[in-house]
């Protein structure tokens, strides 16, 4: 589509979808009218369903903020499977969990967030000052690498089922392949580099403490429903406003925010709507 002669609008509100230095993307215009450049939500999807940025883009549209809202592809998600299915991505899970598949993936889509943050913002004009991040599952581990890191500016964060912890992973994995992974001293520092529990002392130690919800379906693994509280519990515990910080339980909600296979988009789930007005009041409230 077109973009207009006004920047930070479009002529009209559908997905735009492209690559943006080598990332697929899909993009939603603001779904009303924003007086100059507008905010930006950008966001990391899951590996679970949905496991594309035009699935997430669907599942969480965000409408009601008034902000771009960017959606990146995960590596070997998406336009970057290989051979059109996500055998790529098991073979990886299968082989070695930590270091194939779970440190790698997160890590690439950090170190490729700057460089497609610059492009789409020249492209679209949007304001990178007042920007939110967002991930599920996995992507809520990227999100929480780019808090961490703290180099680049950001105004607020939402989670959902979020990947605080690789070695909760771990878990996951080793049940679904019924055997035990085989750590080693290369694997530990990976887990710990993935630990966002562990790391929560960084993210509060940002000049600007981000604002952050965390959602935490009733029905996720229990692990990752653990290490959300735990994440939670101790950042409000460094805050100055720990309302600042915030865990939304929501019933009825498992692991995954749409129907397999996920890859494409689809119509919203009636929990994924839930979480989707969750997340849109609180990047709403501290997007302002």
């Amino acid at each position: 589509m077109e973009i207009d002669s006004v920047r930070g609008r479009t002529a009209v509100e559908e997905p735009i979808t492209g690559t943006a230095a080598g990332v697929p993307f899909t993009v939603l215009p603001p779904s009303a009218e924003v007086s100059g450049p507008a905010p930006v939500v950008v966001a990391w999807h899951m590996i679970d369903a949905p496991r594309s940025d035009a699935a997430f883009a669907a599942a969480l549209p965000l409408a009601g903020v008034p902000a771009w809202r960017v959606y990146l592809g995960m590596p070997l998600c998406g336009a970057r499977m290989v051979d059109g299915s996500m055998d790529a991505l098991v073979e990886r899970a299968v082989r070695d969990a930590m270091l194939a598949y779970i440190d790698p993936i997160a890590a690439q889509a950090a170190l490729e967030f700057p460089a497609a943050l610059a492009e789409l913002r020249e492209r679209f004009g949007f304001d990178t000052s007042r920007m939110a991040v967002v991930g599920g599952s996995l992507g809520g581990a990227v999100a929480l690498t780019i808090l961490t890191t703290r180099e680049i500016p950001v105004r607020a964060a939402a989670l959902i089922n979020p990947a605080v912890r690789a070695r909760s992973v771990i878990g996951v994995v080793e049940g679904m392949l019924e055997q035990p992974y085989p750590w080693n001293d290369e694997a530990d520092q990976a887990a710990d580099r993935l630990d966002f529990v562990a790391r929560s002392g960084e993210i509060s130690a940002r000049d600007t403490q981000v604002p952050l919800l965390v959602v935490s379906g009733e029905e996720d693994f229990p692990a990752f429903r653990e290490d959300a509280g735990e994440l939670v519990e101790g950042l409000r515990g460094q805050y100055a406003e720990p309302d600042d910080v915030r865990l939304a339980e929501v019933p009825g909600l498992a692991h995954p925010l749409a129907e397999d296979p996920g890859i494409e988009p689809a119509p919203q789930l009636p929990i994924a709507k839930v979480v989707d007005d969750a997340v849109t009041e609180w990047l709403v409230r501290h997007l302002r």
